[in-house]
């Protein structure tokens, strides 16, 4: 970020052109010569040269001495957040069950996380000044990433997600459990966390009527959200002898206890059949969850007039030196 921080000094560059006219109208007595030759013939040499140029050399001077009054900066504009802002952790199904082929974007079929990486990826980027963190479960839950404000590298984590990374089977309760965790970890007014499945808790040691209690006893806010359509859902699969093909297979989306999770903690629960549905419920949830960080902004300059500061004083020692030496003018 470049900059002047007095840009009214080049006002000054004005005096130039009146300096320029003043000397022309006033030129310096020159000493009269003898003889019956007329020197305008004469070819001009290099001495001759050189002193034709040392007005604008003396010009030269002026402008870099008032191109540093102006004093050029170049530096860098920084922001800090001096509210704590909303803590959110989105708790996201990798199990087998989110290989259905039940959604569309951009008028392919995709699977149920593809679909959700996408509009998980908007959301994120919707939201400013919050700390986000990602977990994910299957058999098992863990950290993906710890709460940050680091956006892009939450979009690239949540890039790398594999269905059956954490396992076949659906462990939502300790999914909860792993949240709170780590929304335990740094302070906050306000602490949410998103969780998105597509089936029932089969897994895990902490069950969610429980994990549900314990985050509502330390404040925490749960959205749920249902993934998919009813009845049964398209999968590929490499069959050893047909080779790849698509079935039909049932999924189990438990409703019941994603609608008690939310009600115990004061969240709330949506349905996503499609893309367009689950675009609405993230847009939603960004709606209802805003917060209003403080920024303050600063920016550390670097000062640049040195850099036409110098040259314009060996210029002008320069100037002086041949204006009182080599080109010395006797009136």
């Amino acid at each position: 970020m470049f900059r002047f921080a007095t840009p009214h000094a080049f006002l000054l560059l004005i005096l130039i052109p009146l300096v320029a006219g003043y000397r022309r109208s006033h030129p310096e007595a020159a000493m009269g010569h003898p003889g019956g030759h007329p020197v305008g013939d004469l070819l001009p040499g290099l001495g001759l040269r050189v002193h034709r140029l040392l007005p604008l050399l003396f010009y030269l001077v002026l402008v870099l001495l008032i191109g540093a009054l102006a004093r050029p900066q170049y530096g860098t504009e920084r922001a800090t957040v001096n509210e704590s802002g909303i803590n959110i952790v989105l708790a996201v199904d990798l199990s087998e069950s989110m290989a259905a082929l039940d959604f569309k974007q951009e008028g392919r079929i995709v699977n149920r996380l593809e679909a959700v990486k996408r509009v998980v990826n908007d959301f994120i980027a919707r939201r400013d000044g919050d700390r986000i963190g990602l977990v994910v479960f299957g058999s098992q839950a863990y950290t993906q990433l710890p709460l940050t404000r680091d956006y892009q590298t939450i979009a690239a984590m949540l890039d790398r997600l594999q269905i059956g990374a954490a396992g076949r089977a659906t462990a939502v309760g300790d999914a909860i459990g792993i949240s709170i965790k780590r929304l335990a970890d740094i302070e906050s007014r306000t602490h949410i966390i998103i969780l998105l499945t597509d089936g029932r808790s089969n897994s895990g040691e902490l069950t969610p009527p429980t994990a549900a209690d314990i985050a509502s006893q330390k404040g925490i806010k749960i959205y749920t959200i249902g993934v998919g359509g009813e009845g049964r859902a398209p999968f590929l699969v490499n069959d050893p002898i047909f080779g790849q093909r698509y079935v039909y297979q049932d999924v189990d989306l438990d409703e019941e206890t994603l609608v008690q999770i939310a009600r115990v903690t004061g969240g709330s629960y949506f349905r996503a059949q499609d893309t367009v549905e689950l675009e609405k419920i993230y847009a939603t949830i960004d709606a209802l969850e805003k917060t209003e960080a403080k920024v303050a902004r600063f920016a550390e300059y670097k000062e640049l007039y040195r850099y036409l500061l110098v040259p314009a004083l060996a210029l002008l020692a320069l100037w002086i030196v041949l204006k009182n030496t080599r080109f010395l003018e006797i009136p």
